[in-house]
């Protein structure tokens, strides 16, 4: 059996990550792919994080394409191979006239929830404008979505399965950025990266509002590295690229931006 207390200490997200421990424990037992339902980003950091202290097992994380937020977990003992064709995902049309009734991605997610279904079974949410929305979601509830989900806001859908590879993804906005700063600390390059007042971002990291790397991170002061994600609600995020240190021993510091 896996070290559970050893492996949940100082875990936020306490209740998702036994879950994907029972799941490892099943992978090692039966030696089969298991698979998790949906986590979300700071979910999914979290337990990978967990479990990159085990041999015993492997994880690989698959939400349809390449930048999905929300994923899914194949799981399995270390001696199998894994790869994200065996991730067991569906994708859903939802498809309306909202040209009168325009729908936000919470409208739509919403209907889906309302449906009985419990947010675990749903992936991401890819929004089309008038035309409607595309769903990533388990495989069995494909058929329960298609028979319930007759209706979005005051707009009559049809809701079918599609193909993964129909999926209308969109590449996400980004900015290539440098700045030029005295230390690395997470209120200066956050600052800098997302354009706003050092005050303000303090504020936004005090609030709780801040993730690096998918973990709510408080203090102002704590040190970024080449590769961090810094993540704002509602703001988009900013990676941290390249580093190098200036002939005035200041830190130069390359930023993508995605917005």
């Amino acid at each position: 059996m896996l070290p559970r207390e050893e492996l949940l200490k100082g875990v936020e997200n306490r209740d998702c990550a036994a879950r994907v421990i029972d799941l490892a424990e099943q992978a090692i037992k039966t030696w089969e792919i298991v698979f998790s339902d949906f986590l979300s980003p700071p979910e999914l950091a979290e337990v990978q994080r967990m479990f990159g202290k085990l041999t015993e097992v492997h994880l690989l994380a698959w939400g349809g394409y390449p930048q999905a937020e929300r994923q899914r977990l194949a799981i399995a003992r270390s001696e199998l191979p894994l790869d994200i064709s065996q991730v067991e995902i569906a994708a859903l049309e939802i498809a309306g006239n909202f040209l009168f009734d325009p729908a936000t991605h919470r409208d739509f997610l919403g209907a889906m929830l309302g449906c009985g279904i419990n947010r675990e079974k749903t992936g991401d949410l890819i929004v089309l404008g008038e035309r409607g929305a595309q769903a990533i979601v388990v495989p069995e509830m494909v058929e329960y979505l298609e028979t319930h989900l007759e209706q979005v806001r005051s707009v009559p859908v049809r809701t079918q399965r599609i193909e993964i590879s129909e999926l209308k993804i969109k590449e996400p906005k980004k900015k290539e950025l440098t700045t030029v700063e005295a230390s690395l600390r997470l209120d200066a390059i956050a600052s800098a990266g997302f354009g706003m007042s050092r005050s303000k971002m303090v504020d936004l990291i005090d609030g709780g509002d801040v993730r690096v790397n998918w973990k709510e991170i408080t203090q102002a002061s704590h040190q970024l590295k080449s590769g961090d994600l810094v993540a704002i609600r509602g703001k988009g995020r900013l990676e941290v690229g390249e580093i190098a240190v200036t002939k005035k021993d200041r830190y130069r510091v390359q930023m993508t931006r995605y917005m």
